[in-house]
């Protein structure tokens, strides 16, 4: 007996990338922290708006009227990367914050709401960076967050590993919104 099932379409536009890259990672992958050369923003996907002047380096657009507007990437010279920005409500009702932002790591998951699945990729070195944790285990990120009312805006940061000084921009990655190419200060 045959079981057919639908696919949204968002998730079959992005069902050939994830392939590729499967395929690309198996190819050339030597390690769990490393990529394969694909750029994370090919393929079909809808496209961070980039470069948006004074009011930040990049907007990403999520689920259910949530907007990421990226505002500064500084590295710091202890080797720490800190992206901050403001996730806004645009739409017009309250938005829940969604679960899938926190990542899956079972240890970032008992910590409660976070931005912990947030990644920057340096396409370069072929490497992804993941959220710093504590020596608690709670992720270095900002947390709590629950709900937006519409028209709701916070600031939040999320600190990572920082590249090699030679590296520029990176891939910016958050679960559910769109990817976006941004430029390290500092």
């Amino acid at each position: 007996m045959r079981t057919c099932f639908t696919i949204p379409l968002r998730r079959r536009l992005l069902i050939p990338v994830l392939a590729a890259g499967l395929v690309l990672g198996a190819a050339g992958c030597a390690g769990g922290g490393e990529l394969a050369a694909a750029s994370a923003t090919s393929g079909s996907a809808p496209r961070a708006k980039q470069g948006l002047g004074g009011t930040g380096l990049a907007e990403l657009q999520g689920q259910n009227g949530l907007a990421l507007t990226i505002t500064s990437a500084d590295r710091d010279p202890a080797g720490y990367l800190t992206v901050r920005g403001d996730l806004k409500n645009d739409g017009t009702q309250k938005a829940v914050v969604p679960a899938e932002l926190r990542g899956d790591e079972l240890a970032v998951l008992r910590t409660g709401p976070s931005l912990a699945g947030a990644t920057v990729t340096d396409f370069v070195q072929r490497k992804r960076y993941y959220v710093l944790r504590d020596t608690s285990g709670h992720p270095l990120t900002t947390t709590g967050l629950t709900t937006l009312n519409a028209g709701e805006s916070v600031h939040v940061f999320m600190q990572f590993p920082a590249p090699p000084a030679s590296t520029t921009s990176v891939g910016f990655q958050l679960p559910l919104f769109d990817t976006a190419t941004i430029k390290i200060s500092g």
